[in-house]
C-alpha cells in the first residue's frame, strides 16, 4: 500500500526532516510511526497525503508515484485517503453531520447517499445522536471521534493518522485505537504517528521508528521472539567459548 524508496525531504532553510528513508506498509496492515519531536514522523505523513513533496527519492501509495500526480490531481488523489489530526480541525459554526459529510460534498456526491454514508460513519465512532450538536458541545475524545467519522466516511483504503491521541487521557486514547483496530479488521490500512510507547504496546502492531529522518527500527514488537532470538545467540556465544 505504502512504499517509501530512497526519500529524503529538505526545506528552504537546509533542514533535512528525512534521509534517504526507504520502507513499506503492506495493504490492510496498521503500523505505527515512532520516534521524537522533530524525528520526521509528521513530514513523512505529509509525503504520502501530498501536502509536501519529497526533495528525492520516491514515495508511492496503492501503486500511484506521487511525483506524477500533478497540481490539478492532488484533491482527488487526497479523496482516496482517509486523515486524522490531533487538532481535530472541524469547523466550530457545523454541526456534527455538517462536518463529517464535508468530503461527501467536495466530491459532489447525492444527498440521499451522502446522508446515509455520514450516518453510518458516525454510528462506528458511537456518536450517530449527536449528528445535530455542535462541535464545541462535545468532548475533546467526541471532537476527535468526529475527525475520525470524517476521515472514513469515504471508505478510503488508506488511513493516516498524525498523533490522533495526543490531547486525550488513556482512557479515551485507548477507546480511539480501538477504533482504529476495528476499521483495519476490515481491511483499511492504517499508518499512525504516536509517541505514546505504552498504548502501542497494548496493540502488539509493527513499529516503525524514527530518529532524525532515518529509519532506526524496523519489526515486529514481538518479545517472544526477542527473548527467542537472544537466548540462542548467547548459546552460540557460549559454545564458541
Amino acid at each position: 500500500m505504502i512504499r517509501l524508496e530512497g526519500v529524503t525531504k529538505r526545506f528552504p532553510n537546509g533542514q533535512e526532516a528525512l534521509k534517504g528513508l526507504s520502507l513499506s506498509v503492506d495493504d490492510g496492515e496498521m503500523v505505527f510511526v515512532t520516534g521524537h519531536s522533530g524525528a520526521g514522523k509528521s513530514t513523512l505523513l505529509k509525503l504520502i497525503a501530498l501536502i509536501e513533496r519529497p526533495t528525492s527519492g520516491q514515495v508511492i501509495v496503492d501503486g500511484q508515484n506521487t511525483r506524477r500526480v500533478s497540481r490539478r490531481k492532488v484533491p482527488a488523489y487526497r479523496r482516496q485517503i482517509g486523515m486524522v489530526f490531533q487538532d481535530h480541525k472541524l469547523l466550530y459554526d457545523r454541526p456534527v453531520f455538517d462536518n463529517v459529510a464535508l468530503p461527501l460534498i467536495i466530491a459532489g456526491v447525492g444527498h440521499r447517499d451522502a446522508s446515509r454514508k455520514v450516518r453510518a460513519a458516525l454510528d462506528q465512532v458511537g456518536l450517530l445522536r449527536k449528528e445535530r450538536q455542535f462541535p464545541e458541545t462535545l468532548s475533546s475524545g467526541e471532537q476527535q471521534r468526529v475527525g475520525i467519522a470524517r476521515a472514513i466516511v469515504s471508505r478510503p483504503k488508506l488511513l493516516i493518522a498524525d498523533e490522533p491521541t495526543g490531547n486525550l487521557d488513556p482512557d479515551l486514547s485507548l477507546e480511539v485505537m480501538r477504533i482504529f483496530r476495528r476499521f483495519n479488521e476490515v481491511g483499511v490500512t492504517l499508518l499512525i504517528a504516536s509517541h505514546d510507547i505504552a498504548l502501542i504496546d497494548q496493540l502488539g502492531c509493527r513499529r516503525i521508528a524514527l530518529e532524525d529522518g532515518t529509519l532506526q527500527q524496523q519489526a515486529d514488537e514481538d518479545p517472544v521472539a526477542e527473548y527467542v532470538e537472544r537466548y540462542e545467540a548467547e548459546r552460540e556465544r557460549d559454545q564458541w567459548q
